[in-house]
């Protein structure tokens, strides 16, 4: 990818890539240099000066924010939080170069953002959710994403019963990526040690996903 947008000269595209790469990072769980990673793409990234170039380089603050949360980087996720919200805020919700990005997107990524960092923010999480749920139109991953997310921070919060509900709807949603999502698996687990009253309806679910 990184040698194609190089031939196609497209700095928009180039965004893209960076955006897309930082998955190597997550799956390798090298987050800070994941973050330094999407920092200089941002510094490479082309001026927001239409709907394009807004929209890349808003993506990659949104990228950054959850890398930096994971990083444990409390400063770096709120920084670009703010700037991915700031760009978000002036677009409509829609796929750019490949990429779901707007208002929507934005406020998806502040609960994972939240829940990365961990205890101390999971309270922003369950704000978010308590005022505000992903609309229809967004893409199917990323409203399942969401409640995958927000299961966690329900779970951690102490409220299992909701973070299974969620885990349902988030099943509801986008069946196959709530079923391979590792988290998923975790805490299906977690629920069903926690949650013995439930035992038929939570063993079904994490048989389901292959929740050991």
């Amino acid at each position: 990818m990184r040698w194609a947008g190089r031939q196609a000269d497209d700095a928009v595209l180039t965004a893209a890539i960076a955006y897309v790469r930082t998955e190597t990072f997550f799956a390798a769980g090298t987050h800070a240099a994941g973050l330094r990673a999407l920092e200089r793409a941002i510094d490479g990234a082309p001026p927001p000066s239409d709907e394009r170039t807004m929209a890349a380089r808003g993506a990659l603050h949104m990228r950054a924010a959850v890398i930096a949360g994971r990083a444990g980087d409390v400063a770096a996720a709120d920084t670009h939080l703010a700037e991915a919200r700031l760009l978000g805020d002036q677009l409509r919700e829609d796929i750019y170069a490949g990429t779901a990005f707007g208002p929507h997107s934005v406020r998806i990524h502040e609960v994972s953002v939240a829940v990365s960092l961990g205890s101390e923010h999971l309270h922003r999480a369950l704000e978010v959710a308590h005022e505000w749920a992903p609309p229809p139109e967004l893409p199917a991953e990323r409203r399942s994403g969401f409640y995958i997310e927000l299961a966690r921070a329900q779970l951690w919060s102490g409220l299992p019963d909701d973070a299974f509900e969620s885990l349902k709807v988030a099943r509801k949603i986008a069946p196959q990526h709530t079923r391979d999502h590792l988290w998923v698996r975790e805490d299906a687990a977690t629920l069903r040690r926690l949650k013995r009253a439930d035992a038929e309806s939570l063993t079904s679910f994490a048989e389901w996903c292959h929740a050991t």
